[in-house]
């Protein structure tokens, strides 16, 4: 089997647990969680890092962060991971939804104008599949609005915008380091900023809202979102061999973008001239007119030893949110395409160019037998 992804561990990362295990820091309060948020945030271009247990957290923590709270309301895309509307709904706020451009599967920047209101309080971009949002009009629409920017730069570890890596242009950004992410800790997050003010309200937030001068006294709700030193000390080993990470996938990227470009039916995603995209997940997209859906595709692929998973499903179309009274008769027609007919390919760190060759050449052979209609 080919696996959809597979981390790039090494000895390093265990020689930096076995240090965390013989000197007894497993704990948050571990050395590692320091040096990783201080790393990563100098690597991605912010002042400071604050590092928690896992993704979904590091979107509440930072929503918290940029003043989010009950009736403010926070425009994103639908095309996302529920974790983005999960973290909004958290702090009291309102999600709002807008569709995506078709050939980046990114927010279409062009619909923001239009869904804000006097309750409006921040836009998220989610930066999709390793291609970034276009940020330079969404910084115009915020600045007009006097509106903040949180990017969730979780799945475009190194991606750059217009020479800038993505992360370092909001107040705020989260990162996520999921074991498929370029990053891996396993599980983790981090908030990054450059706002003194902001990353007190994050560090409070993260640890229950404990008082530096005394310790047990609250004056405000938080969690225990913190992140432990062994997470944290395969943050530090894997941000040693991030700039081999990057090359590995833009590498990757092309090689797959190469092999597939012939193949009728499919489309692979566009990298925009203004992106420097590190290829998160290689992912495809069928063409409307091939009698062929992401699910039916995936199936014929796994019975090939091929791992592949589809394309978020919009979070207008979520049963959970429905409950609730959310989007209720909205539509998204891009982002309802592609969650029909999108799925990834195997987009590991490990790859080599031999199970690329594999996965092409499959799916090659199972695309010759639909036909676009003449």
């Amino acid at each position: 089997m080919i696996p959809v992804n597979e981390p790039y561990l090494s000895n390093r990362e265990k020689e930096l647990l076995c240090e965390c295990i013989d000197t007894g820091w497993v704990s948050s309060e571990g050395p590692f969680v320091k040096k990783f948020e201080n790393d990563f945030a100098k690597y991605i271009g912010h002042k400071y890092g604050i590092a928690v247990c896992n993704g979904t957290a590091a979107l509440e923590v930072g929503l918290h962060a940029i003043g989010v709270g009950e009736g403010d309301e926070v425009i994103m895309p639908s095309f996302t991971i529920i974790s983005c509307a999960l973290a909004v709904l958290r702090l009291g706020a309102k999600p709002v939804l807008v569709d995506i451009v078709p050939d980046i599967w990114n927010m279409d920047v062009s619909q923001i104008e239009s869904k804000i209101t006097n309750k409006t309080k921040a836009i998220m971009p989610v930066h999709i599949y390793g291609h970034s949002v276009d940020m330079d009009p969404l910084m115009e629409i915020a600045k007009k609005y006097n509106l903040k920017v949180i990017e969730d730069a979780s799945q475009a570890h190194g991606t750059e915008y217009k020479g800038q890596r993505l992360g370092s242009i909001g107040e705020v950004s989260t990162f996520s380091f999921y074991a498929n992410k370029i990053i891996s800790c396993g599980e983790g997050g981090m908030i990054l900023t450059s706002s003194e003010e902001m990353m007190e309200k994050a560090k409070k937030y993260r640890n229950l809202y404990f008082e530096p001068e005394k310790r047990f006294l609250h004056q405000e709700l938080g969690y225990n979102f913190r992140m432990t030193n062994l997470q944290a000390a395969l943050g530090v080993a894997q941000m040693e061999k991030i700039d081999y990470f990057v090359e590995t996938k833009r590498k990757f990227g092309k090689y797959y973008r190469q092999k597939l470009q012939d193949v009728a039916g499919i489309r692979f995603q566009e990298e925009k001239s203004w992106c420097k995209s590190v290829y998160w997940m290689y992912s495809i997209e069928i063409d409307k007119d091939i009698n062929l859906e992401a699910p039916e595709l995936m199936e014929k692929l796994r019975e090939k030893g091929i791992g592949s998973r589809p394309f978020f499903l919009g979070l207008h179309e979520q049963p959970a949110f429905h409950k609730r009274g959310l989007f209720v008769g909205e539509s998204y027609p891009h982002t309802e395409f592609s969650a029909r007919k999108g799925l990834y390919l195997p987009s590991g760190l490990t790859l080599t160019e031999g199970q690329v060759d594999t996965v092409c050449n499959t799916l090659e052979q199972i695309m010759m037998k639909y036909k676009s209609p003449s």
